[in-house]
């Protein structure tokens, strides 16, 4: 391989030829051997947003010649179209602050937009430090990139698969409406309703956590940008921050503004651990459903049984004709992953000293694992699961008839310690419910088929 030498203030480096970073860049690589988690291509393309916003904004108050200005734009923009991912190497476990990610997308702007000064014949060159991260610090354009990658992916790939399985769940819900099953409380038999009233349940907890989500997410909207150091802005325009925040705007369709208050934006990410503990509640959802499933679809002999789900794949590798529930446990496997992102991230938020938070990293890369992960598997739950959901209604009718606690319909005529009595002896003399009920003398046939009526035990009544 071969190598060209990169300097910085503290000497000279080596940096593969190949490669646009410069001396901080490979400094990082070296110093940082830690995991193989990398920093998310999401934080990459928000910086490639901040940095064109921020070139923008310099060329509006003056701050920087109109051919460098114009060049880190376009590199910008090359680098998000092109997806040049490769020259972004460096992993989450570094500084607390992202510095060496900003310093990273500040040396490959600069080394790429000085091969297209060349190429023009000017003779201009850009600095990575006086020129791309001109008027900011690592401490304000790494908690905005955060928000902007937090606010992106939420729109962009979480709410649309939520908004997917909610549909198909509000679907299966208006199909199922007329199905009446036996309800169950703490895993016992409870009083009926329909298998469309049941999964109604669900289409309106993701109906709720959409809403949270997107009530949530306008924190994210609140951008640093502008705070430099330590939140005075030193070293920056007035208008700095205002300005970058409508380039931001511009170039990503979604409103940005800059912080009222720099200080809180640079030490607390109270904003991100608010969003994440609505994921949360999503995720929180979608394991009762994904639960819900495998029970309902437990057997198929053996167990409940009420339905039936897509048999995608052999179950056993020695258990013949096995169907397993695996869109349910890898669903709830996510679940898991996310409940763990949700503590790390509420610990890294409460840590740092002073004017600074220094767990940033961590924070957005478990942020932006639990969206990609609950994205995927709702996907995937929605495609090899949820859609292909049937009813076994020879079952949800015998489970129906053998209920005891279809008696809870006499307690208006007999009232409850006769009803219980009914339900007590039914029980040890294994008979029927209208049986046992015209035995103790407390109804007749008719009257218990007047009341046990199915279809009034499953709506209010006057």
């Amino acid at each position: 391989m071969s190598y060209r030498m990169e300097k910085d203030t503290l000497g000279e480096v080596k940096v593969p030829s190949d490669k646009w970073w410069g001396a901080q860049t490979q400094r990082s690589l070296e110093n940082f051997k830690i995991g193989s988690e990398k920093m998310p291509k999401e934080v990459v393309e928000a910086f490639t947003i901040l940095k064109e916003a921020t070139a923008a904004a310099n060329l509006r108050l003056g701050n920087i010649e109109k051919e460098k200005g114009e060049v880190i734009q376009d590199v910008c923009l090359e680098l998000r179209e092109q997806g040049t991912y490769e020259h972004f190497p460096l992993v989450v476990w570094q500084t607390g602050s992202g510095t060496q990610s900003n310093m990273n997308m500040n040396e490959v702007v600069a080394y790429r937009g000085n091969e297209v000064l060349s190429e023009k014949g000017s003779e201009l060159k850009i600095h990575p430090n006086d020129d791309v991260n001109r008027s900011q610090s690592s401490n304000d354009t790494f908690p905005t990139a955060m928000h902007i990658a937090a606010l992106k992916d939420v729109k962009e790939r979480l709410l649309p698969a939520l908004q997917r399985l909610k549909k198909t769940v509000e679907e299966k819900s208006q199909l199922f409406d007329n199905v009446i099953k036996i309800g169950r409380t703490h895993l016992q038999d409870a009083t009926p309703l329909t298998l469309g009233q049941e999964i109604s349940g669900w289409a309106h907890m993701l109906k709720k956590s959409e809403e949270m989500i997107e009530q949530s997410s306008e924190q994210l909207r609140n951008l640093a940008i502008g705070g430099t150091a330590v939140g005075t802005g030193i070293n920056a325009h007035p208008k700095f921050g205002d300005y970058t925040a409508e380039e931001i705007s511009r170039i990503t369709g979604e409103t940005f503004r800059s912080s009222e208050n720099k200080f809180h934006a640079l030490t607390s990410h109270d904003e991100i651990v608010y969003v994440h503990g609505a994921v949360k509640g999503l995720a929180a959802d979608l394991m009762k459903i994904a639960n819900d499933v495998r029970w309902l679809a437990s057997g198929p002999r053996s167990g409940i049984g009420e339905i039936t789900i897509p048999a995608n794949e052999p179950g056993s590798s020695i258990m013949p004709g096995k169907v397993n529930p695996t869109q349910s446990e890898a669903l709830t496997m996510t679940v898991s992953q996310v409940f763990g992102n949700d503590a790390a991230i509420g610990f890294a938020a409460s840590q740092g000293n002073f004017e600074l938070n220094v767990f940033k990293p961590v924070i957005i890369y478990n942020f932006l694992q639990s969206v990609r992960l609950l994205s995927d598997a709702m996907d995937s739950f929605n495609e090899k699961c949820m859609v292909g959901i049937e009813v076994n209604e020879e079952i949800i009718e015998k489970h129906v008839k053998n209920s005891l606690m279809l008696v809870t319909a006499l307690n208006p005529h007999i009232g409850y310690e006769k009803a219980a009595a009914i339900a007590k002896t039914a029980f040890q003399k294994n008979s029927t419910l209208k049986e046992t009920a015209v035995e103790l003398g407390y109804l007749t046939e008719e009257q218990f088929d007047e009341y046990i009526n199915l279809e009034k035990m499953v709506r209010p009544t006057e």
